[in-house]
């Protein structure tokens, strides 16, 4: 069973914006079934798109915030240059005031001891005297009136000066106030935001898990017995309607490292077990070491050469008398180097399935040829010579003809066209996995792992079908919301509710250059490293170029039943 969790931010953000919380989290699952991977896949898509909604308006707000203390910041600066400028002003109105008083004071002084020395009678006694008097009596008594108005102004601009900044010291509290507020908002919901983004993400990885267990419905590697093929999986079986769409994949699932049914087709080309490994891994040496030791596994200590190698069911032991001896040996080489980097040379545990190394005691107590391969290249392991050191062999059983370069332990392997031109000039003709036979080589899925097709026969889709998925991809690629994109007939477990029917796609695509009711054609670009880059659709409302990995993940979604598309590197064909 797996548990999906409502996490403490869910309630936080519904009191925030005001929602019921009761009728949304009753609303929402709290357990799905891993049987009804689809029911899980609408559902937890559901949540997204609602906490998506839920964390808009936080994320409006939080940036209006962001706005509203850089306006408080620069009001804040604008202020503080005010009060320097009256402050400035206030210095420069005290010193003149000061130096007022020292005129005046001394004017003063001069006036009274002039006064004092000044006799009215005087004025009777001498006409020439008196007239002197008077005008430097009036004199005095202009100046010190002038003295007296400019103190009396300086006074009156220094109250106003002192006023001012004592105005504009206590705006700047308020604003220092505002911006501290405003910053602990922020603060507050930074923390919320990243929370919600936090689960969001988690719900992502969830819902990206489930379509990875959708697309990987079987072993990824070959194992004891080969795939048998199945006519209607492949591109000439007659659905018996036309038109008809069907997706075909290259290889499946990961593709990275050594591809099983390639080294069996290079093998029987002729190539021995070295050139076979650097091939797929790169730039690389064979190095022996001492692996006389044990490993343990969680079904147990074992022997690591005698018994863990030997009970290794990679691949099919009678490979070794079909031309393919050569491939056994590299996969010795391959599992020996895998379980020792798993391990830390021995030093941790493996597990005993295809999540690690499927080991089988009824291949350890009859390996056939295999044996001889681990016998044969005993000790012989594979290291880096960038690193010196060995990484990850990772290995799948197809690779669909192109392997996908990956990084383990610092050291990067290769990009691979498989095929004996080394490149896409003859791929996808000539590939070394179409010339050993591999079923899974270019395939239409419509099946799981178990072999449940529900209620589909075969992988084609009827123009209706196929017109269907098209809007879904459309609408994908312009909103990025696949929330209500999940399939709507012959669906794994029940239908989801949430997912728009046929009719009410269209109607939404009405908004989005109206929908499609007709693919005319279909074509897709490869890319040089070894995936479908765009998927090229000639419709009735036009061409559309879909990003490969968008139209991946939605036909996953939306198609009907089982059918899928495994790989990233895959072909659509119409007939």
């Amino acid at each position: 069973m797996l548990q999906l969790f409502v996490p403490k931010i869910i309630p936080k953000l519904l009191v925030i914006l005001g929602l019921n919380l009761l009728a949304l989290f009753l609303s929402l699952p709290h357990s799905v079934r891993a049987d009804s991977i689809d029911d899980q896949i609408a559902s937890i898509t559901k949540q997204i798109s609602d906490l998506e909604k839920a964390i808009a308006p936080l994320k409006q707000e939080s940036t209006d915030i962001q706005q509203k203390i850089k306006n408080a910041k620069s009001q804040i600066t604008a202020t503080e240059s005010k009060i320097s400028d009256v402050t400035n002003q206030l210095v420069d109105q005290e010193s003149s005031l000061e130096v007022q008083k020292v005129l005046l004071s001394e004017r003063i002084r001069r006036y009274y001891i002039d006064t004092k020395r000044f006799n009215p009678l005087l004025i009777f006694l001498s006409s020439v005297q008196s007239s002197t008097l008077i005008r430097q009596y009036t004199w005095y008594q202009s100046v010190i009136n002038q003295d007296r108005n400019l103190i009396v102004s300086y006074n009156q601009n220094i109250l106003n000066l002192s006023t001012n900044k004592t105005l504009l010291e206590a705006q700047k509290v308020k604003l220092a106030s505002l911006k501290s507020s405003l910053e602990t908002r922020f603060g507050f919901l930074s923390g919320e935001i990243k929370k919600a983004e936090d689960y969001k993400a988690e719900l992502s990885k969830k819902q990206q898990d489930l379509i990875a267990e959708k697309t990987a419905m079987f072993n990824t590697s070959v194992g004891d017995v080969s795939s048998s093929d199945d006519p209607a999986s492949r591109a000439d079986f007659n659905p018996g309607f036309s038109p008809a769409f069907a997706v075909f994949s290259f290889g499946a699932p990961h593709r990275k490292g050594m591809s099983q049914y390639g080294a069996f087709g290079r093998a029987k080309a002729g190539q021995n077990y070295e050139a076979i490994l650097k091939a797929y891994y790169g730039d690389i040496r064979l190095d022996k070491v001492d692996t006389g030791g044990s490993i343990k596994t969680t079904v147990g200590t074992l022997p690591f050469e005698d018994n863990y190698l030997v009970g290794i069911a990679e691949m099919p032991k009678d490979w070794g008398d079909q031309g393919g001896y050569e491939a056994l040996k590299a996969q010795a080489i391959a599992a020996r180097t895998y379980a020792l980097n798993s391990t830390n040379n021995l030093q941790g545990t493996i597990c005993v399935d295809e999540n690690c190394q499927v080991y089988s005691r009824d291949r350890a107590s009859n390996p056939g040829r295999w044996r001889d391969a681990v016998n044969d290249t005993r000790g012989m392991v594979i290291k880096s010579n960038k690193t010196g050191q060995i990484f990850s062999t990772m290995y799948a059983s197809t690779s669909g003809g192109a392997t996908l370069s990956y990084n383990s332990q610092g050291y990067d392997t290769p990009m691979l066209w498989d095929a004996p031109c080394g490149n896409q000039s003859c791929w996808p003709g000539d590939s070394y996995e179409k010339q050993s036979g591999s079923p899974w080589y270019y395939k239409g899925w419509y099946k799981t792992r178990s072999g449940a097709a529900y209620g589909r026969s075969h992988p084609w889709l009827t123009n209706d079908e196929f017109a269907d998925i098209a809007n879904a991809v459309v609408y994908y690629s312009q909103t990025h919301d696949s929330s209500h994109l999940s399939q709507i007939t012959n669906c794994i477990g029940s239908c989801d509710s949430n997912a728009w029917s046929r009719d009410e796609l269209r109607r939404q695509m009405d908004s989005h250059g109206g929908a499609i009711s007709t693919v005319n054609g279909v074509s897709v670009d490869y890319s040089t490293s070894g995936y479908t880059k765009t998927v090229h659709l000639n419709t009735d409302k036009g061409s559309f170029d879909i990003n490969g990995s968008d139209f991946q993940q939605i036909y996953v979604l939306r198609a009907p039943g089982a059918i899928s598309i495994k790989s990233s590197l895959f072909n659509i064909e119409k007939k």
